[in-house]
């Protein structure tokens, strides 16, 4: 099983479950999330989710063997990438959350993270983009500056120094983040769920002008650097663990 799904009162933990392969997202751990965010959507007694990845480490990212399969349709990449679930959605992170594990974070409400987590965008040393959100996102959580070192350096950051620009929320002892990130989700359900909802909807609809675009924008970024002949040798360079040589081209 890729994701394990609990039930805590009025909150649901999502834990993805693939810590051999630092939780990469293949398509059957994209389409768990997809299946437990839709039932968290869907049922009234449910007020808060927590995403984690266990207490090692959150997410690497895509599955670059197998792919992450298919964007869903309530969900998009991952099947939480594009996903307006109209509840709050907090992040439990242990240790790293790379590429599409910080794309995920970005899509959280919230972020709970370990002293011993780090946050990166490494797509651009493979020749790639952080075409799940992390270009435009990024921003979003943190000051422009740092957004861009994190883009186009592809050097992640650590959980204290994301948690003093206010990408996260709460830092706390390794291997408590769960706990803590359920303290928090506890905050949130013992409020009002109507005035929960509304108000995210409210902080939600001030942001939607912005993701548009951005989306918008990317589409011909990602179509550009998927294309070009770095983002091959970046590819084969992973895969066979070298130094790519870029071209440029």
């Amino acid at each position: 099983m890729a994701v394990r799904v609990e039930q805590r009162g009025p909150i649901l933990i999502l834990t993805l479950a693939r810590p051999e392969k630092r939780n990469a997202i293949d398509p059957e751990t994209a389409a768990g999330i997809d299946e437990a965010l839709n039932e968290f959507e869907d049922a009234e007694s449910l007020q808060v989710a927590i995403i984690t990845g266990g207490e090692e480490v959150f997410s690497a990212g895509s599955d670059l063997k197998q792919g992450s399969g298919e964007p869903t349709e309530r969900g998009g990449e991952y099947g939480i990438i594009r996903r307006t679930a109209g509840k709050p959605l907090i992040a439990a992170v242990e240790g790293l959350a790379f590429g599409g594990g910080m794309e995920i974070v970005l899509s959280c409400d919230l972020v709970v993270a370990s002293r011993g987590a780090r946050f990166g965008l490494p797509e651009i040393k493979r020749g790639l983009i952080a075409a799940y959100g992390g270009v435009f996102r990024a921003p979003g959580a943190l000051p422009l500056n740092i957004a861009k070192e994190i883009v186009l350096t592809g050097d992640p950051i650590s959980a204290e120094r994301a948690a003093q620009f206010g990408l996260v929320n709460t830092l706390c002892d390794e291997g408590k983040a769960l706990e803590e990130a359920l303290a928090l989700a506890d905050r949130v359900a013992a409020n009002a769920p109507v005035s929960v909802r509304e108000s995210l909807r409210v902080l939600d609809e001030m942001a939607a002008d912005a993701e548009r675009t951005g989306w918008a924008l990317m589409v011909d970024a990602v179509q550009t650097v998927f294309s070009s002949e770095d983002a091959r040798e970046g590819r084969e360079a992973f895969l066979e663990k070298r130094q790519p040589e870029w071209s440029g081209r």
